[in-house]
C-alpha cells in the first residue's frame, strides 16, 4: 500500500517544494493549506495528479484523515506575515501543533514538526548548536513567532515523552529559492525585486549583521532525510552553514542582476538578530546532509523566478 504523507502549509514556499519531492516519490499526498500565505500557484502543476489531493483547512481546527506521515509546516514565517496578525500566529504554532500531534497520536504515524532557527533569538553564542537554549524577548513584536514555535517544540517532546508520537523535530535556518512570496519582506526577495526594479536596495542598520543562506533544494532533502532516519528525534539544524554580512549579499544581487540600484540604510528593527549561522554537526553525522548548492548558483534560479513573475 502507497504511504499516504500530510502536508500541512503544503501550498506555501517550502511546503509545495516538499509536496513536488514527495508525489514524484508515489506517495499518497495531502495538501493541506488555509491559503493565508500559501498559493494554490505553488501547486499549480500538481493538481490532478492521482497521488495528490489539496484541502483547504486550518491547522487551528482538528482535522479528521488518515496518514503515515506527516510534515508539519503551517505557519507564517517572514516577519511581515507573522507580526500581521500576530494572535493567529500563536494560534497555528500552538494549536497546530496539538491537532497534529493528536492526529499523529490516533493514526500511529510518524510528525516531523518545522520549527525554526527564531527558536534561538538574537542568539549569544555563535554559531547555533541545538544544545544552546536561545536568547528571546517574550514580549517583542517577533515574540508571537518565536514564542509560538518554542511552545510547538514543547509541545512535541511531551507527546514523544507523555504519549510515545513518534516525532523529528527540526530548526530551519534562512532557505531562499523559487516561489518566494515577492511581498514577504526577506531579505532576499526583497533585494532581487529592488534590484530587477531598479528600486534602491534597502538594508538595516548598517548591512554588517549576519545569515546563513540555504536553497530550497537542499533544504527539502535535509527534511526528508530527518523523517526517513530511524535514530534521532530531534532537534536537528537545517541550514547552510556559510555566514556573510548582509551587505555583501546585496553586492552579490547587485552584481547577478546587472543592476544600478543604490544602497539605502534604515534603522534596525527591534530584536533584529544581529548573527545568525547553523552549528550543522548534527545534521552531518545523523542525516549524511551539508548543503550542496552554492549561493551564486541559487540567487540564479531564484532571480530567473522573479523576473518571470515580474513579466505576468
Amino acid at each position: 500500500m502507497e504511504q499516504t504523507t500530510l502536508v500541512t502549509g503544503g501550498a506555501g514556499f517550502l511546503g509545495s517544494h516538499l509536496c513536488d519531492r514527495l508525489v514524484a516519490r508515489g506517495y499518497e499526498v495531502l495538501c493541506v493549506d488555509n491559503f493565508h500565505t500559501g498559493s494554490k500557484a505553488n501547486v499549480a502543476q500538481l493538481i490532478g495528479r492521482s497521488n495528490f489531493e489539496l484541502i483547504r483547512h486550518d491547522v487551528w481546527l482538528p482535522l479528521y484523515v488518515e496518514a503515515d506521515r506527516v510534515f508539519n509546516m503551517a505557519c507564517p514565517a517572514s516577519p511581515i506575515h507573522y507580526q500581521r496578525d500576530p494572535v493567529a500566529t500563536v494560534k497555528t504554532s500552538v494549536l497546530g501543533a496539538i491537532n497534529m500531534l493528536g492526529l499523529a497520536r490516533r493514526c500511529g504515524a510518524r510528525i516531523l514538526q518545522a520549527s525554526t532557527s527564531e527558536v534561538y533569538g538574537d542568539p549569544q553564542r555563535h554559531p547555533q548548536p541545538e544544545s544552546y537554549w536561545g536568547h528571546v524577548n517574550p514580549n517583542g513584536p517577533r515574540a508571537c513567532y518565536d514564542e509560538g514555535k518554542r511552545c510547538a517544540e514543547t509541545l512535541f517532546f511531551d507527546y514523544h515523552r507523555q504519549h510515545g508520537v513518534d516525532i523529528r523535530v527540526v530548526r530551519i535556518f534562512n532557505t531562499y529559492g523559487p516561489r518566494m512570496q515577492p511581498n514577504d519582506g526577506r531579505v532576499v526577495s526583497n533585494f532581487i525585486l529592488q534590484a530587477l526594479k531598479g528600486d534602491p536596495i534597502t538594508l538595516y542598520g548598517d548591512g554588517s549583521q549576519t545569515r546563513s543562506f540555504c536553497y530550497v533544494d537542499d533544504l527539502i532533502d535535509g527534511l526528508l532525510r530527518t523523517i526517513d532516519q530511524e535514530g534521532e528525534v530531534g532537534p536537528i539544524n537545517l541550514g547552510n552553514p556559510c555566514e556573510m554580512t548582509i551587505r555583501e549579499l546585496a553586492e552579490q544581487v547587485l552584481r547577478l542582476t546587472d543592476s544600478r540600484s543604490e544602497l539605502v540604510f534604515r534603522p534596525l528593527p527591534q530584536d533584529d538578530p544581529v548573527q545568525r549561522q547553523p552549528d550543522i554537526a548534527k545534521a552531518r553525522s545523523v542525516l549524511g546532509w551539508t548543503p550542496q548548492v552554492q549561493l551564486e548558483d541559487g540567487l540564479k534560479e531564484t532571480i530567473a523566478y522573479f523576473r518571470k513573475l515580474l513579466q505576468k
